[in-house]
């Protein structure tokens, strides 16, 4: 007989932490649609000093008004005190880390691109993009112009990956529509009330890859890579590898269009082949509104699995890996779309919150045009967010109901970033909401099992291993396996460092890592319930470095 599950319980701390932020997304009265889409968050260590920091990203007014009184314009950045200090507190660093920029901002992407150490960072807004390198000083330097990364369009989510497999880490950067300030179109409501138009009243424009040349350089390869041939009105990216050859290929949730899966060509081109394998539309044929896009192997069968959040009346949308088959969608068989049917999903995440072996999900939620249900209400789009548990790749079930205070909140959330915040084991969640206050969700899951979390440190590879594959091989169970990364979600960046639930087999016989460059490495057995570094060339060579299903 299994053992019963856990009870989930997160907890809000946000404020008792001092992490002291509110969105503003600018509206006035004109339903401009950037101000309904933002914003997103990241989780980083900016300062190496082995806990995650948050930064926040900032509305502004559109029509060249001035906020009301109390609003603090820019974006944040929030330094985590746990160490040394050993209590979780937050300090707003923004000033003198030099992280103020005011702009229409989206969404952030963390890695570091020139291999110093120190995370740097990317800045996605209505207008003109930043890239920050990080000092290593704690201060953060504009180097958008000298970088050759400048977009100035309406830019979602990004994402580094070293897609070249040259040892430094690349630039991907989605773009929405090309909606224009000028060009604002009247939209309206089936009762007749003003509101947010959709994507479909714009042209799509097409997402931008840079590669790194080294230097502190980039080089803009959309048009010779292939990225320029399909566009889409592009909001979530994760890297992938799908066909597991070892190059990372790039999944690409679009609003209203078909998804795109671009596969690594190995020659510095893509190939989109999202319909050919199954993963660009749902099982009845349907392009649905995606926004947020997560990453994971959800059924422990060594292959990774696609998920994408969708609008209210369309539900969420799991394509399970088949090998070469291609993607299937099983939402409806695993109760997924009847669990998010009535929920806008925007920010989404793969996490083991209970520590069972089995990943759970976490979507933030909240709607982009005017709930019936909401008429009357101040701001008409709050919805509650969800904590789908897995029960063993057979059913999702909604425990989100039973989990505390913090997922009874009905809010108009977008940002979904995750780590382990405190250190404890758990894998936390910061949740960004549109105009509303930062959330902070503390794990405080009971009973929790055993765990493991890895960081790696690339010498032939970049340095945060970005793209790498981690297998914790246990005795008697299947092997787990991550990909590490800090993209995915909607407009955020997550904590880098991989996070295992071991379950009931939490006999560890080794650790394998897949580097970004190609080569694969075991490492012995660490011990259960702590963070370990392992650094590239230091573990024995590994054997093939495609993981088989059971």
């Amino acid at each position: 007989m299994e053992a019963p599950a856990p009870q989930a319980r997160f907890r809000d701390v946000a404020a008792e932490t001092g992490l002291d932020f509110r969105h503003f997304p600018g509206a006035g009265g004109q339903f401009y649609m950037p101000e309904i889409m933002g914003a997103g968050v990241a989780l980083f260590d900016y300062d190496n000093d082995g806990d995650l920091d948050v930064f926040l990203v900032q509305g502004m007014p559109l029509d060249g008004s001035a906020p009301p009184a109390g609003v603090r314009l820019g974006n944040r950045l929030f330094r985590n005190e746990l160490i040394p200090s050993g209590q979780l507190r937050f300090t707003d660093v923004t000033a003198q880390a030099g992280l103020g920029h005011i702009a229409c901002g989206m969404g952030a992407a963390t890695g570091d691109y020139d291999n110093d150490g120190f995370v740097d960072l990317y800045v996605t807004n209505f207008g003109r993009n930043v890239l920050y390198h990080n000092n290593g000083d704690g201060t953060f330097t504009d180097v958008t112009a000298k970088a050759g990364v400048e977009v100035n369009r309406w830019s979602t989510s990004a994402a580094f990956i070293d897609y070249d497999r040259d040892g430094d880490l690349d630039l991907f950067v989605l773009n929405y529509v090309d909606f224009t300030v000028k060009g604002n179109k009247k939209c309206y409501a089936p009762t007749g009330e003003p509101d947010y138009c959709t994507p479909k009243a714009y042209q799509p424009v097409s997402a931008r890859l840079f590669r790194n040349d080294g230097g502190g350089r980039f080089t803009d390869v959309t048009a010779a890579s292939g990225i320029g041939s399909a566009y889409g009105p592009g909001l979530g990216v994760t890297g992938v590898d799908v066909n597991q050859d070892g190059w990372i290929d790039l999944y690409v949730a679009n609003d209203t269009a078909a998804n795109l899966l671009w596969i690594n060509q190995k020659n510095g081109t893509f190939a989109e082949q999202g319909l050919a394998l199954g993963a660009a539309y749902s099982e009845d044929g349907l392009a649905k509104a995606g926004m947020g896009v997560a990453a994971g192997d959800f059924d422990n069968d060594g292959r990774e699995d696609l998920f994408v959040v969708n609008l209210t009346r369309e539900g969420a949308t799991l394509f399970r890996h088949e090998g070469t088959a291609g993607f299937q969608d099983l939402s409806l068989r695993l109760g997924l779309r009847p669990l998010t049917f009535l929920y806008t999903g925007f920010g989404a995440g793969w996490i083991d919150y209970d520590n069972d072996g089995w990943l759970d999900l976490f979507i933030a939620n909240g709607a982009v045009t005017r709930m019936e249900s909401l008429r009357g209400t101040p701001y008409p789009y709050h919805q509650r967010n969800l904590l789908l548990r897995n029960d063993r790749a057979r059913k999702f079930t909604d425990v989100s109901g039973s989990a505390g205070p913090a997922l009874q909140l009905s809010e108009v959330s977008r940002g979904a970033a995750f780590g382990d915040i405190d250190n404890d084991g758990g894998v936390d969640i910061v949740v960004s909401n549109n105009n509303g206050p930062v959330r902070l969700l503390l794990n405080e899951t009971s009973a929790r099992q055993a765990w493991l979390e890895v960081k790696l440190e690339g010498t032939r590879a970049n340095h945060q291993g970005l793209g790498a594959r981690v297998g914790v091989l246990r005795k008697g169970a299947p092997a787990l396996w991550w990909r590490v990364h800090a993209d995915s979600s909607y407009l955020s960046a997550s904590d880098p460092r991989v996070h295992f639930g071991l379950g009931a087999a939490a006999a560890v016989e080794a650790v394998e890592v897949g580097w970004p460059d190609g080569s694969r490495e075991r490492f012995p057995p660490p011990t259960a319930g702590n963070l370990v570094t392992l650094r590239q060339g230091r573990g024995a060579p590994a054997g093939d470095p495609r993981p088989t299903r059971p």
